[in-house]
């Protein structure tokens, strides 16, 4: 099985740590989104990647490389022009073979392993409260019987949530390749939600698929979010010593903690320092450095320094110190 990894977004919801980073590399629960992504897929047995990237791939091309031993094709979307776009591109490396595709910045939590069990063509679902945001999609039975993309009405709150599996990719690629020929786009780009309609309108059977646990990384609060869930869901705890730490946290092996109060819901990536601080409901990614501040709800660049102000004090009974 091949799988079809779209991470060419710009990312400017996450401004500004996309600045410098593509947002599939932002730390989340102790390591990057994509790695997140791709440790799901080679559990499931994915034995080839197909990464379609863009801004900053070189960095996302280096991290992959460096950390999975497994063989990759690199595609370049040059334009943003819709994911059934991005996915032509692949064309080559996947047409005719069995495939999954995933959106890059979004994390699924399911057993993939269930996945092909479903059909031979499976959709990922989930209900959702504000259903004209996503692409949607209508069932009879067990059975798609057509999709929207960010309908103005829509007639189903079950969204389409990134994540797409095909027995055989070759329709896929036919369907991608009419939307592009006969020039059909939903605001402005080439939508796979079109692609797949066409694929429904030529026949093709698609099963939903219901995921209990979907995050969307798009920006900081959805980010913060997914750390908080996947912290509890993994217990996490390193401890340093002269500080206190609150589960659940991620303090990656190579970092320096020194009187400081990290938890809950703190995931500090490697080479942080964090000193005279307290950290809470937060994201450190790799270098960072923090001394004496106290943070909560923050996200912290790769290498970036935030320092506060220490004081001393020799206070009598009664008294009032306002250090803002």
């Amino acid at each position: 099985m091949k799988a079809v990894i779209p991470v060419a977004g710009i990312g400017k919801r996450l401004r500004p740590h996309t600045f410098t980073n593509p947002k599939a590399l932002l730390n989340v629960a102790g390591k990057p989104i994509l790695g997140h992504i791709v440790d799901s897929l080679v559990g499931m047995g994915v034995s080839e990647l197909i990464p379609i990237i863009g801004y900053k791939g070189e960095l996302i091309r280096e991290y992959l490389t460096r950390e999975y031993d497994i063989p990759m094709h690199f595609v370049t979307q040059e334009e943003q022009r819709g994911i059934a776009h991005a996915v032509s591109l692949t064309r080559e490396f996947a047409d005719g073979s069995e495939l999954i595709i995933i959106l890059g910045d979004t994390i699924i939590r399911t057993d993939f392993g269930k996945i092909p069990e479903t059909g031979d063509y499976v959709l990922g679902v989930r209900e959702v409260s504000d259903p004209g945001r996503f692409g949607i999609c209508e069932v009879d039975g067990h059975v798609v019987t057509s999709i929207v993309e960010k309908p103005d009405e829509p007639k189903s709150n079950l969204a389409i949530i990134g994540l797409y599996y095909f027995k055989d990719s070759a329709p896929l690629y036919e369907a991608c390749s009419e939307l592009i020929e006969k020039n059909i786009t939903t605001k402005g780009e080439y939508q796979i939600t079109d692609a797949l309609q066409l694929m429904i309108g030529h026949g093709t059977r698609f099963r939903p698929y219901e995921i209990d646990g979907w995050f969307d990384c798009g920006k900081i609060e959805t980010l913060l979010e997914t750390n908080r869930v996947l912290l509890d869901d993994m217990g996490l705890e390193n401890g340093s010593e002269g500080s206190i730490i609150i589960p659940p946290c991620f303090i990656d092996e190579n970092c320096t903690i020194v009187n400081s109060i990290i938890g809950p819901y703190v995931s500090v990536a490697k080479e942080c320092e964090v000193r005279h601080s307290i950290i809470e409901n937060s994201i450190l990614n790799e270098g960072g450095c923090l001394k004496n501040v106290v943070l909560e709800g923050s996200v912290v660049g790769a290498c970036a320094e935030v320092t506060g102000r220490s004081s001393s004090f020799n206070v009598s009974d009664h008294s009032q110190i306002d250090c803002r």
